[in-house]
């Protein structure tokens, strides 16, 4: 006599979500970040006191409101990909409908950011405080942009029902790079905006 056992639950894959050379792309990005952070740390100690001023001068808000848009950003692709797993390409959609809002939030605070810092009369040749300041915010400014217009396109692909519940690597593969945009940001904030 032969058994058959019927499992309900889903097989659990061992898999990285999406691409995997978004993995690679990521992992190169982390680690172009780390050396970047690492140089900034190693310059901070050897002019404490200038980067003591440069905070001072930092608008925190404008820091604080963007950690918070890209966190919220990075919920609505969380949700974005329930969705798409369920099977809801037009609710994945709006999810990252969304997602790009707040990420229009965070565009539009670094700009007003950048205006206020360089009206002041601060560059990128200041000092080595503010040419750290420019070269990390700009360039994970630069990756928020990136980051958007992979949204716009799993956004619009979403739409059209090119994905599918089976089918989502897309989705996971744009929502893996902002999650990775998101934690930069994480990192950032506090080392450039709040540590002294």
């Amino acid at each position: 006599m032969t058994k058959v056992c019927i499992n309900s639950e889903p097989e659990k894959s061992s898999s990285l979500p999406g691409d995997f050379a978004i993995w690679i792309f990521i992992l190169a990005e982390l680690g172009v970040f780390s050396i970047l952070f690492i140089a900034y740390a190693f310059a901070r100690v050897f002019n404490l006191e200038m980067f003591a001023e440069g905070h001072q001068h930092l608008n925190q808000l404008a820091g604080m409101i963007n950690t918070i848009a890209l966190i919220t950003s990075s919920y609505f692709v969380v949700r974005a990909v329930i969705a798409i797993k369920e099977g809801k390409s037009k609710v994945c959609s709006r999810w990252i409908n969304w997602a790009l809002l707040a990420a229009l939030v965070y565009v539009g605070v670094k700009m007003w950011e950048y205006t206020e810092t360089i009206g002041a009369g601060y560059s990128l040749h200041t000092n080595t405080f503010y040419m750290f300041y420019f070269l990390l915010t700009f360039f994970h400014f630069a990756h928020v942009l990136l980051g958007m217009v992979i949204l716009i396109v799993v956004s619009k692909k979403a739409k059209n029902g090119d994905y599918s519940s089976e089918d989502h690597t897309g989705v996971e593969t744009g929502a893996s790079y902002w999650h990775m945009v998101d934690l930069l940001w994480i990192i950032l904030f506090p080392l450039v905006y709040v540590i002294h």
